[in-house]
């Protein structure tokens, strides 16, 4: 697989290494506006290799992304501190409109991956510059969310993450919603689970990991400056299902076509990634408050975008 690169900031270079790392790839273009960090993150990442696998890695311009699978926008301004993802809205959105127009003068088909914040929007932004199909423009979405939930649900059980099917919904953002209700361990519901264990979900525990999951990248942000670490392993797991066509469920964001209710919209729903892209998704079964919530996160992003003129 070739994969390539826009934006070799922290997220960017970071996805960068973990692709290298697990061998995801076998050719790996770096972009960025300021050639000369893509340079170096480049010779960096490929001194990496010798302790993984071999990997083509080189910097340069749009044109070296020509046959590439898979293309990865890390490109915009990061998120301030303090500052939500909606409001990046205006900033990074006049910036993907050169960015998505010079990938496909030398890409004609490829799947494009949106890791820029506000990430449902841009994802929305994307779409439609581009004109691809919406499978074909996947946005990272609540998949690192979903990693934090699964996370700090783990710590509290003691049980491995991956064990722990646990979604987060909606916006990557203020609005999303962590999906409670629906949550099962070992085929075991959550509650049940947790009592058999002894380690029962109080409303204080409950509250303090979904404090957790919604102020992580807040948190993180004021303490070091950006979250990569987390979202950069995601953008690698996204890319392996393309890869492989493993036909993950994953929570991405793309555009809603299946799902009446929220039909136009980009945000993060249970979908089935593989070689195509999004090949499915998925209406989960919520419980009145969530589903209330889910619609007005649909409800703040269509906002959104209507402020835009794409």
């Amino acid at each position: 697989m070739k994969a390539g690169i826009v934006g070799c900031g922290f997220v960017g270079s970071t996805a960068a290494y973990t692709l290298v790392l697990k061998g995801l790839v076998k050719d790996l273009v770096l972009i960025d506006i300021n050639a000369k960090v893509a340079q170096a993150h480049a010779e960096d990442i490929l001194h990496a290799t010798p302790f993984s696998r071999a990997v083509r890695v080189v910097a340069g311009d749009y044109s070296l992304l020509e046959g590439a699978d898979v293309v990865i926008l890390c490109c915009g301004v990061g998120q301030r501190p303090g500052e939500t993802r909606l409001q990046l809205l205006e900033r990074n959105a006049a910036i993907f409109s050169g960015v998505v127009e010079q990938v496909l003068r030398y890409v004609k088909d490829p799947i494009l991956l949106v890791a820029s914040n506000p990430v449902d929007i841009m994802t929305h932004v994307t779409v439609k510059l581009s004109g691809l199909p919406p499978n074909k423009v996947i946005g990272s979405g609540t998949i690192l969310d979903t990693a934090r939930f699964r996370a700090l649900l783990g710590e509290h059980l003691d049980v491995a993450p991956s064990s722990i099917h646990a979604y987060v919904l909606g916006e990557h953002g203020d609005s999303e919603v962590l999906a409670w209700s629906s949550i099962e361990v070992g085929g075991v519901p959550l509650a049940d689970f947790a009592r058999q264990i002894g380690r029962d979900l109080t409303a204080e525990i409950i509250a303090d990991i979904d404090e957790g999951v919604r102020s992580a990248a807040y948190r993180i942000i004021e303490s070091k400056g950006a979250t990569y670490f987390g979202i950069g392993a995601g953008l690698a797991h996204i890319v392996q299902a393309v890869r492989g066509n493993e036909r993950r469920i994953l929570t991405v964001s793309g555009l809603v076509s299946d799902v009446s209710e929220f039909e136009g919209t980009c945000l993060s729903l249970p979908r089935l990634v593989g070689a195509g892209g999004i090949l499915a998704e998925f209406r989960p079964d919520l419980s009145d408050a969530e589903d209330e919530s889910l619609r007005s996160s649909a409800q703040i992003l269509l906002e959104a975008v209507d402020e835009l003129s794409l």
